[in-house]
């Protein structure tokens, strides 16, 4: 190939084709496919391509080239990506020099393949786990918690995990409120995770991967379990999907002090609670409980958020709805009964565009980001992002003398 008159070879060309499919990643697992198996084979033949419209695709260096044919095995039959990567997959071989026409031929993997892959994604562990249960996890934890309903913690929960993803840190929720989940439509998600054996590989939506029980229960149908099951069901959500390796992790708690917050403990027994309220007193007394439950499981609660605080008027004043100070005193009352310091981390008004992105499926923080409430959000993601994780929990590296 010196002074670019030699043929490449098809040796050369296969390796060159293989490299290239290393910045290939699968759109679910979101690792590089030759890392995980999937190239099964790569075909080359010298000669000329097919001069149509698909060999001037960006990379390719014209109408005459190598024919390349990449065998990738999905890890599903029904893989619901695979369009994707068969796009992505042919894009990365046309970058090749002297590549002309490429093909994708898919297959699936089989029993012993799929076993090796879920072995090696769970760090050589063959049986599901918890990760961020580990004492050397450095994943930050939030589960966002209320007194009660309608205070806007899932809208609140879904805006901080598009706007962390947003700022470029790995990020996963969990629709942890089994009875009332509303994270699927808040992100947009409309599918259930792929399932690869006993793995689930969570939907990614803006950047952020999802599990929810609304991904499993048809449209209307309620969720009727008791605490056992509840239990349960959020222990498969933490360890039976590939999670990968996260930065954040939050979970969109129900109403309350009940089961699922006393699991979360349990299983998570490093995570925190961020509290949501209305600046209303009887929603932030309901509040306070939901925060003081941190003194019996030995959480930390990381902050408050004061949802609902004003609505703006056309002349640039501010009606308070539901009253004020809300927020404030909830966080007040926290430090007091934790003994820890506990901030009100940011104050997001009433804001039509919050409710309307909602309902999209795609959060304000991502659809207006220049909003009011999109602002207020972005602040505490921001304050969320750059804290330090706490030393609970955590090897110290320390020995007794």
């Amino acid at each position: 190939m010196a002074g670019g008159s030699a043929t490449p070879t098809t040796d050369v060309l296969e390796d060159l084709v293989r490299k290239a499919l290393t910045q290939v990643m699968d759109p679910e697992i979101r690792r590089p496919v030759t890392e995980l198996g999937m190239v099964r084979s790569v075909d080359v033949t010298l000669g000329s391509s097919a001069a149509d419209g698909s060999a001037g695709a960006e990379g390719a260096t014209g109408t005459e080239g190598a024919r390349v044919v990449v065998g990738i095995d999905l890890t599903v039959a029904g893989c619901p990506m695979k369009s994707t990567l068969v796009k992505d997959v042919t894009a990365a071989a046309r970058t090749v020099p002297g590549v002309g026409e490429v093909s994708v031929d898919l297959g699936v993997m089989s029993a012993e393949q799929r076993t090796e892959l879920r072995t090696m994604l769970r760090g050589g562990v063959g049986e599901p786990e918890i990760p961020f249960a580990k004492p050397d996890s450095l994943t930050k934890v939030y589960a966002i918690a209320s007194g009660k309903g309608g205070v806007g913690k899932s809208s609140v929960t879904a805006n901080l995990a598009v706007a962390l993803a947003a700022d470029g840190l790995s990020v996963g929720v969990v629709d942890a409120d089994i009875y009332g989940f509303s994270i699927p439509r808040m992100l947009g998600v409309d599918r259930q995770p792929t399932r690869v054996d006993n793995m689930l590989l969570p939907p990614v939506a803006h950047g952020v991967k999802v599990v929810s029980i609304g991904m499993f229960v048809p449209q209307g149908q309620p969720v009727i379990w008791r605490g056992p099951m509840l239990h349960r069901a959020l222990q498969q959500f933490l360890a039976d999907v590939y999670w990968g390796d996260l930065d954040v992790l939050l979970l969109d708690l129900p109403p309350g002090t009940g089961d699922i917050a006393i699991s979360v403990a349990q299983l998570l027994p490093t995570s925190e609670i961020l509290v949501v309220t209305t600046p209303q007193v009887a929603a932030a007394e309901v509040a306070e409980r939901a925060g003081s439950i941190a003194t019996q499981t030995q959480q930390g609660v990381v902050g408050v958020v004061e949802n609902m605080s004003w609505l703006e008027q056309p002349d640039g004043s501010r009606l308070e709805l539901f009253g004020a100070g809300g927020g404030a005193r909830v966080a007040e009352n926290l430090t007091a009964a934790t003994g820890g310091p506990v901030e009100l981390l940011g104050q997001v008004p009433l804001d039509v565009s919050l409710r309307e992105a909602g309902d999209a499926g795609t959060p304000v923080t991502l659809s207006d980001p220049d909003s009011p409430a999109a602002l207020a959000l972005r602040d505490v993601a921001r304050r969320l992002a750059t804290r330090s994780r706490g030393l609970a929990g955590r090897r110290l590296g320390l020995s007794p003398v």
